[in-house]
């Protein structure tokens, strides 16, 4: 849980030990907990990867003292990367999707980044394509590719694994997370699966996403209005390792826009779509526990929260589900 009890010497140090709260529409009997990530610095899941990887390529010596980081990125990624350059003395250029949030643009923007913007139709692909072009022409320029770099794997496995599972005194009978770049998800897997094998891990997608394939399902690629989380090509994600996995659980956008209603007006959680879907899948896993149809060692499902609703205002996330612009 955060405690930051004496003064610290700069914002990089409350990356991280965020607080771990109920989720109060699952069973009694199997208490969901969701790590809420928006306690952050930056206020979202990725701050945690933004310092971890840009302190880790310094130590190493792949990013030179001075240099730039180059990422494609919908923008939580990009505000993590740019609160820790800016502490680091690194410069950081972003290549984000035209549709993404504005308000993560803005904020990157103010962090000191560089924002170039990329096609929607061409999507993360096309990102990824132009941040590699980006950095063929720089000098000492990094791409540190969330999507493919074992670092931001590592990072769960050395913060949010061990966090998670202190907070409940080791007794994690289910992992739930969703799978946008899957780093969060599978190093918190790999963590928990060390201490007690048994734990039961679900992947999380929107309906129209193509993680299933994975797990050597069929699904029907389609368009999704949530953010954050999902992939139109399994093959720029890296990180996902389906041995980490026991099932891949798909939620559609109108019970997501459901669910990010409810926790607002039932729980006070100011979430975003993504959360929502978590916790829409966790809630039903609990719900599984109980009725003896999943085998869990212990009685409680962990996920995780990523980011705020705030980032999501402009784009409708509280009106009607046709109001809200994915």
């Amino acid at each position: 849980m955060t405690t930051h009890r004496e003064p610290l010497d700069s914002v990089l140090e409350t990356v991280g030990r965020t607080p771990l709260v109920r989720v109060h529409a699952a069973p009694d009997a199997v208490p969901v907990y969701a790590k809420l990530e928006s306690f952050n610095p930056g206020a979202s899941v990725k701050d945690r990867i933004g310092r971890y990887m840009i302190e880790a390529m310094l130590d190493s010596g792949e990013l030179p003292e001075g240099g730039t980081v180059i990422e494609p990125t919908a923008g939580n990624t990009g505000i993590g990367l740019a609160i820790a350059a800016g502490q680091l003395g690194v410069d950081a250029v972003f290549v984000v999707p035209e549709r993404f949030s504005v308000e993560k643009q803005q904020l990157m923007d103010a962090l000191g980044a560089e924002i170039i913007n990329t096609p929607t139709e061409e999507g993360m692909g096309g990102a990824i394509d132009r941040a590699q072009q980006l950095a063929e022409e720089l000098d000492d320029a990094v791409v540190p590719q969330q999507f493919a770099n074992p670092l931001n794997t590592e990072a769960h496995y050395e913060t949010t694994g061990p966090e998670i599972w202190e907070a409940l005194d080791g007794e994690v009978g289910a992992v739930v997370a969703g799978c946008g770049t899957a780093g969060t998800l599978m190093g918190i897997a790999r963590y928990v699966r060390e201490q007690e094998p048994g734990v039961h891990v679900t992947a999380v997608e929107p309906e129209g996403s193509m993680y299933s394939a994975f797990e050597g399902e069929d699904p029907v690629e389609g368009d999704y209005k949530m953010e954050g989380i999902g992939t139109h090509d399994p093959t720029t994600n890296e990180l996902f390792e389906p041995d980490l996995v026991d099932e891949v659980v798909q939620v559609a956008d109108r019970a997501a826009h459901r669910e990010t209603r409810r926790l607002a007006e039932e729980e006070g959680q100011l979430v975003a779509s993504s959360a929502a879907a978590a916790s829409v899948a966790a809630v039903a896993v609990a719900e599984r526990i109980r009725d003896g149809e999943i085998d869990a060692p212990h009685d409680a499902v962990a996920t995780v929260f990523p980011d705020s609703s705030e980032r999501y205002l402009s784009k409708g996330i509280y009106r009607s589900f046709e109001e809200w612009e994915g």
